[in-house]
């Protein structure tokens, strides 16, 4: 099995290789006029773009606070299913949800390290 801490260091060294790559591209698109213009006349159009979805909003306002109701809902039932397999998976019970297309899912789990 490999070192814990070269796998590390060798995922690093790759990041800093991406980050230096994506700076050239970034400076060469800067030096560019036609990528400027095009830019210019892009944020234009998302401005207007934004003015006719507030338009929008505005009359269907009460399905907006029922998105947002639902989107709240989502995230408290998705803590409360989480909570829940992870319980069962505690216990030593098989965990898994059936659909209504009888699809079977089964959770996953995955590990994410964060600076101490």
């Amino acid at each position: 099995m490999q070192d814990l801490q070269e796998i590390f260091n060798r995922i690093q060294e790759i990041k800093k290789k991406q980050k230096d790559i994506r700076s050239a591209y970034k400076d060469a698109l800067d030096s560019s006029l036609e990528y400027k213009e095009v830019g210019d006349k892009i944020k234009t159009l998302r401005e207007r773009k934004k003015q006719i979805e507030n338009t929008t909003k505005e009359s269907y306002a009460s399905e907006f606070t029922q998105l947002d109701n639902f989107k709240i809902d989502l995230e408290s039932e998705a803590t409360v299913l989480n909570d829940v397999a992870l319980t069962k998976l505690m216990k030593g019970e098989t965990v898994q949800v059936v659909d209504e297309y009888n699809n079977t899912y089964e959770p996953l789990f995955t590990v994410k390290f964060k600076k101490a």
